[in-house]
């Protein structure tokens, strides 16, 4: 077996609505056709890669919230953003615009990566690759040191 690629992920969220227009019109997702009939709300969302890269089901308002510290379980998901540290500046701008705290700021030598959260606590990781694909299986590069990122 071979994986060839990640292909969706899935989030549970407290409040659909609120995550709808987080991901749809902060991060600028493309809806894909609505409600999804799970039985539960749910809404699936594509980049255009794809038929669906994120489902987001509603668990209501009750559900236990993802617990702070080092734990098991998803640390962060990243999203490619952009080409360059220009595309970078201009989320930090439109971050800021929607009122969106940028939580971090990390070179990480593969990439300029942003971290933010979503409404219900998920860390996301928004990057732009600065080294090209011939240097991605570089360990040296890969776990380079963590550097503070300068804009």
């Amino acid at each position: 077996m071979k994986v060839h690629e990640l292909g969706h992920l899935v989030l549970y969220v407290r409040d659909l609505e609120r995550s709808r227009r987080f991901y749809r019109d902060v991060l600028g997702w493309s809806e894909v056709g609505g409600d999804v009939p799970l039985g539960v709300p749910a809404a699936g969302f594509s980049s255009g890669r794809t038929h669906h890269e994120l489902l987001l089901i509603e668990v209501g308002q009750d559900a236990a919230p993802i617990p702070a510290g080092r734990r098991v379980g998803l640390y962060h998901f990243g999203l490619k953003v952009g080409e360059d540290d220009d595309d970078l500046r201009e989320v930090v701008a439109h971050l800021r615009s929607h009122g969106v705290a940028i939580e971090g700021a990390s070179d990480h030598t593969v990439t300029h990566s942003l971290y933010i959260s979503d409404p219900d606590g998920n860390e996301i990781e928004l990057y732009v690759d600065v080294l090209g694909p011939d240097q991605w299986g570089d360990p040296a590069a890969v776990f380079a040191p963590i550097r503070p990122l300068r804009l």
